[in-house]
């Protein structure tokens, strides 16, 4: 059976699309496909199917999903749930004009058939190979790159996002940058924004940042150079994967006297879980408040609103970007190191307007948080070119949003193939 949400609208285009998407870093996959799928259904007017295999995950993102529905809409969007695991799971339904293989998940069996069968009648889908993000320079060159299938006739294409020019770009919806401005511009709108995730305004003297990663041995020496600062920082950490991390950090402060958990209800840190939404610790100059984990539109808003931003894995990186703040990427590890040519290649693109001594900062101090280095991560050195930070995240979008949008480049392709 089919749920409609009350805010839901079916779709009425004639162009259908069937995007695949399979859960492995968490949020990360989804993240991107969810949004992409609303992108194509809002802007593009097409009709979107979005098959995802980890429900539990997708409702974290988008908390009117029912995890014990197997077809439900949300928005104008379809989802269904499926499992790669299965081979001979049915598709009762016909294949779409455009199949979007997310990150490599692979088609089922049944679903290529019935686009084989199609193909046979004259009437070839558009199938889309969604590739990772990457800011490597060999992306332009296998960009839109052609596959054959050994079996069938389909052709797969190969589109990778991108942080240069002749990649896909990356998502930006429209108003985007409209509704940052607005947020930032209204105080009741920011307290909203505040009361929301259940913390009281930081104080205006105070540095804001937004801390979001995996979990990393150079933790606790970044929360001490906080501590130790002498500036006043609110540290805002959404539920996840450092949060028990955080919460140790404290606990070992408490045992030296020197940090105290403000938790409502809790008068001492000993034999307490301090890493649960609601809580909140000072030590020295720093203040940190466990936040829940947020849907989308949240996560944004809470970007916006931070002066320093932590993100990890594809999807925050881009929303990062669009935010217009200075931030850390702690980028997805990957054996024998295959990850830091992609770190790399994302400071190049990203610091290359950057004075020079600003730039070095930047790459050391990334670097340094993704090899979990305490030794070199250098907290004083990174954010005294906070001025130069600030002047490059507010100038960098610009140049991002030259590229154009990973949704519309991507929805432009699909329609010419289909003339």
């Amino acid at each position: 059976m089919l749920r409609q949400h009350p805010c839901s609208s079916p779709g009425d285009a004639s162009l259908r699309c069937d995007i695949f998407c399979t859960v492995i870093d968490n949020f990360g996959d989804i993240g991107v496909c969810w949004r992409l799928a609303r992108q194509l259904a809002h802007e593009h007017g097409w009709q979107v199917r979005l098959w995802v295999d980890d429900l539990q995950a997708f409702a974290r993102l988008c908390p009117q999903i029912d995890v014990d529905l197997q077809r439900q809409q949300v928005g104008a969007v379809d989802i269904r749930h499926w499992s790669r695991e299965d081979p001979t799971a049915r598709f009762d339904d016909d294949c779409a004009q455009v199949a979007i293989e997310a990150f490599g998940c692979e088609l089922p069996q049944a679903y290529l058939l019935k686009m084989a069968a199609r193909a046979k009648d004259g009437q070839p889908p558009v199938w889309i190979n969604l590739e990772y993000l990457s800011a490597e320079d060999w992306v332009a060159a296998f960009h839109l790159q052609l596959s054959q299938h050994p079996r069938y006739p389909l052709r797969k294409t190969f589109f990778f996002p991108g942080l240069r020019r002749g990649s896909g770009g990356v998502l930006r919806e429209r108003g985007l940058a409209e509704a940052r401005q607005h947020l930032l511009q209204s105080a009741p709108d920011l307290a909203r924004l505040w009361q929301s995730l259940g913390v009281p305004a930081p104080p205006v003297h105070a540095t804001v940042v937004s801390l979001f990663g995996y979990e990393n041995p150079a933790l606790p020496a970044l929360l001490a150079a906080w501590r130790d600062g002498p500036d006043a920082l609110v540290c805002l950490v959404p539920q996840g994967r450092i949060s028990a991390d955080v919460a140790r950090f404290f606990e070992r402060d408490a045992g030296r006297g020197a940090g105290r958990n403000t938790g409502q209800g809790a008068d001492s840190n000993a034999g307490h879980d301090i890493s649960g939404v609601g809580q909140s610790h000072e030590a020295g100059a720093l203040t940190v408040h466990a936040i829940p984990f947020t849907e989308q539109s949240a996560y944004d808003k809470l970007l916006w609103a931070c002066d320093l931003n932590f993100v990890r894995g594809e999807d925050s990186f881009v929303r990062a970007q669009w935010a217009q703040r200075p931030f850390v990427w702690h980028i997805y590890p990957q054996a024998d190191a295959a990850h830091l040519p992609k770190l790399d290649a994302a400071l190049d693109c990203y610091g290359a307007a950057l004075p020079a001594d600003a730039r070095l900062a930047l790459s050391a101090f990334w670097h340094a948080w993704n090899a979990g280095d305490a030794s070199r991560l250098d907290w004083p050195e990174f954010w005294r070119h906070r001025a130069a930070l600030n002047a490059h995240a507010t100038q960098w979008p610009a140049e991002l949003a030259a590229l154009g949008d990973l949704a519309g480049n991507l929805a432009e392709y699909t329609e010419n193939q289909l003339k």
